[in-house]
């Protein structure tokens, strides 16, 4: 285990590992847009979402936990999900009515958690159903572009984006409607904190 660092420290592993993983979004939207390769833009959308917990794992295990990587971390992801879901919207690679249900419920709860923090509240772990459904995810939007691409396994992919993200929406939704309760609690602990 290495040494702690300052919480506010910037320049760390899992900090540099996050930052790399948005500098491939830009070579992804590319790929799917600019040279039209579905099949080259699933693999590193899969690859960009199976690595989304090798940041919080490396803050873990090197004691490189910083106030920076905190904010950093989840607001990438979200980034990432946002930008990759535009596009394959644009490209019509999955069912638009899927890309819109699952950018609403994106949009909601990040407007929903800018307008707490200004409110003042405390910081909302993200629940067991939201990642899971996150996840999900994750993989959905590669299994459908790689199920519009031109090639033999096209089928099984678009059927396995569907038997992925069907449950992968009802999670995440679920998991919204329990931030609910959680909301009203992190508000008032966090009215109370900044009170005393």
């Amino acid at each position: 285990m290495g040494e702690t660092l300052p919480a506010d420290k910037i320049l760390t592993l899992p900090n540099a590992i996050t930052v790399i993983r948005l500098a491939f979004l830009p070579l992804f939207v590319w790929l799917l847009l600019g040279a039209d390769n579905r099949i080259a833009a699933s693999i590193l959308l899969g690859a960009l979402g199976a690595t989304d917990w090798v940041d919080g794992w490396a803050a873990r295990k090197f004691n490189q936990v910083s106030t920076v990587g905190k904010v950093l971390d989840p607001v990438a992801d979200r980034l990432l999900f946002f930008v990759a879901i535009v596009a394959i919207w644009i490209d019509g690679s999955a069912p638009r009515w899927f890309c819109a249900v699952v950018l609403l419920r994106e949009i909601v709860i990040s407007a929903i958690t800018l307008i707490l923090a200004a409110l003042g509240a405390r910081r909302i772990d993200v629940n067991w159903y939201g990642k899971a459904g996150t996840f999900g995810l994750m993989f959905t939007f590669p299994a459908f572009v790689l199920g519009a691409a031109d090639w033999w396994g096209s089928g099984i992919f678009t059927a396995a984006g569907w038997i992925l993200g069907i449950p992968s929406i009802l999670l995440s939704y679920y998991a919204a409607v329990l931030y609910v309760p959680a909301a009203r609690t992190a508000l008032r602990e966090g009215r109370h904190h900044q009170s005393s």
